[in-house]
């Protein structure tokens, strides 16, 4: 995969995984998301290593990420999206969408996928929709243990 590199307005977006601070993209995945709480470190890490990896740095400090996971042929699942809360309302999580929909290794797929609770406005932008069908998809979801 390529490492691409994206600036705006002082901000970079950069698939380079050796700039990536994982102790930011911990944090706020286990503290912060509703979505990976209890997320243990070491799986994070490898989930990230065999993801196509978007970090948002703001003066070389990490203050968003995404990630997508993905054959780079026929499917893609947009996961972990996030900008930290002094960066929002920016439109920064509108680029970082921009920049990933556009990416060389991702153009040409036949289905792109995420879950969202509360962004649907930013993805319809991009032309996600409801699934359609969606008694023909199946999970097995067996969530992280959170510890109170």
């Amino acid at each position: 995969m390529n490492d691409e590199a994206f600036t705006k307005k002082g901000f970079l977006i950069s698939t380079d995984q050796s700039l990536l601070d994982m102790d930011v993209i911990y944090n706020y995945l286990d503290k912060d998301s509703y979505w990976s709480k209890g997320v243990p470190f070491d799986r994070l890490e490898r989930a990230v290593k065999n993801s196509l990896s978007f970090g948002v740095y703001h003066n070389k400090t990490q203050i968003g990420f995404a990630r997508v996971i993905t054959d780079t042929a026929t499917f893609a699942y947009l996961a972990d999206v996030f900008i930290l809360p002094d960066y929002r309302r920016q439109g920064l999580s509108k680029w970082l969408v921009q920049t990933i929909m556009v990416h060389p290794d991702l153009q040409g797929l036949r289905r792109w996928s995420l879950a969202t609770a509360d962004a649907h406005g930013l993805y319809a932008q991009f032309g996600f929709s409801e699934i359609t069908h969606p008694e023909r998809w199946m999970q097995i979801y067996t969530p992280y243990k959170v510890e109170d």
